[in-house]
């Protein structure tokens, strides 16, 4: 096993779902979101070209980091190597969003 963690993050987007490798997965800063960074594709050298992920590399080029609302996420697994990233159709698919509680209020300062 590599010493470099690879996650494999399922998430919703545009009505599709999409399976993408990343290296970096973290809580954002920016409340409801994680970041995923340094994304993981497969080979170029591979014989055999996957439409869906050629797809993916083409809309996820130049990305330095993606912000995914945490509402789109569907799993995240912490994976022993890379796979195939892809996208599917999710409109058939029995996924629920996972309910979220609302930002905590801010403290109030106090009546003077």
């Amino acid at each position: 096993m590599s010493s470099q963690p690879i996650y494999k993050v399922i998430f919703h987007n545009g009505g599709q779902v999409y399976e993408v490798f990343a290296r970096q997965i973290y809580q954002s800063d920016m409340w409801g979101f994680v970041e995923i960074e340094e994304l993981v594709f497969g080979e170029r050298s591979q014989i055999l070209v996957d439409p869906g992920e050629e797809k993916l590399k083409n809309e996820f080029s130049g990305v330095k980091r993606s912000y995914i609302p945490l509402q789109s996420i569907v799993r995240i697994d912490e994976v022993d190597k890379e796979g195939a990233a892809r996208i599917s159709e999710g409109g058939s698919a029995k996924i629920a969003a996972f309910p979220l509680t609302p930002q905590p209020a801010a403290p109030s300062q106090g009546d003077d």
